[in-house]
């Protein structure tokens, strides 16, 4: 595996990659892998002839009360990760060389609507931090897949728009959530979760199970099932910002006939705020 440290040496390689024929399949991390994200490198091999995996801890992303210093950051670790899958590339970006004059004082990128709902009520800017950094990288690696994974649905969703929009020649793969065995979905926060509390957070994805079964069983009083999730969720530690049935599609509240949902929530347990979505359909 080749590590690049520098937006030249990036852009000579991608230059040679194209030159010789070879389609690129990109992974963008921020790092602190887990096997969530080594199935992301997996699939990309599986559809491209080169994989090219980005780790960069985004401050865009973070907000004022979001602690950027403390987000792990595992380097050496990610590295030995990447090479046991015969990853070909790593590009390791400083946040001087992704935002030269600061990240204040920058071009943004901002999906509409889908950007305020949900997590970005609780997160402001956030998403726009997270469609600007891709919209970078995206034009300079120029992959023909970027792979993404499903346990972010919104994020996805939004960042399917902004190539949708802006007629990015790239194809978006998700990847089902990989979660640990009693349900709780993997994620780098997890790292702030006790032993203890890691053994029950996994309440959070049996609370979206039980109420898929409830919808699937053919309870469409959807704010009668998202009221009761919040109290159950309340009951078992949990601090929820929001536990919401929406469609597949535009994230919106559903109507009685609408037959492609997904529910969506995200709460604090402890230090870490979790989020995690289940989607389905109603035959």
């Amino acid at each position: 595996m080749q590590t690049l440290n520098s937006i030249t040496a990036l852009q000579a390689t991608i230059k040679n990659l194209k030159a010789e024929g070879k389609t690129i399949g990109f992974v963008p991390t921020m790092g602190n892998l887990h096997q969530g994200h080594l199935s992301l490198v997996e699939t990309a091999q599986k559809h491209c002839d080169v994989t090219l995996v980005s780790i960069f801890v985004n401050p865009l992303q973070f907000g004022a009360n979001e602690d950027l210093d403390k987000y792990p950051r595992t380097l050496e670790q990610d590295q030995t990760k990447l090479q046991s899958l015969n990853t070909d590339y790593l590009f390791f970006p400083s946040p001087q060389m992704m935002y030269p004059e600061g990240a204040d004082n920058h071009t943004f990128v901002e999906v509409p609507f889908l950007s305020q709902l949900y997590c970005g009520i609780d997160r402001p800017g956030h998403f726009r931090g997270v469609t600007t950094i891709v919209n970078k990288l995206f034009h300079l690696v120029q992959p023909d897949v970027a792979v993404f994974g499903r346990k972010d649905f919104q994020q996805l969703a939004i960042i399917q728009k902004m190539v949708k929009d802006f007629y990015m020649p790239v194809k978006i793969l998700s990847v089902e959530t990989h979660r640990e065995k009693n349900g709780l979905a993997m994620s780098s926060r997890n790292h702030f979760l006790t032993a203890e509390q890691k053994d029950s957070a996994g309440f959070l994805y049996q609370q979206l199970q039980s109420t898929k079964d409830q919808i699937i069983q053919g309870n469409k009083d959807y704010l009668a099932l998202e009221e009761q999730a919040i109290n159950n969720l309340k009951q078992a530690g949990f601090k929820p910002e929001y536990f919401n049935i929406r469609t597949q599609k535009r994230l919106v509240s559903p109507t009685p006939t609408e037959t492609k949902l997904v529910i969506l929530t995200a709460s604090y347990y402890g230090k870490p705020r979790l989020i995690d979505n289940i989607s389905f359909e109603i035959s």
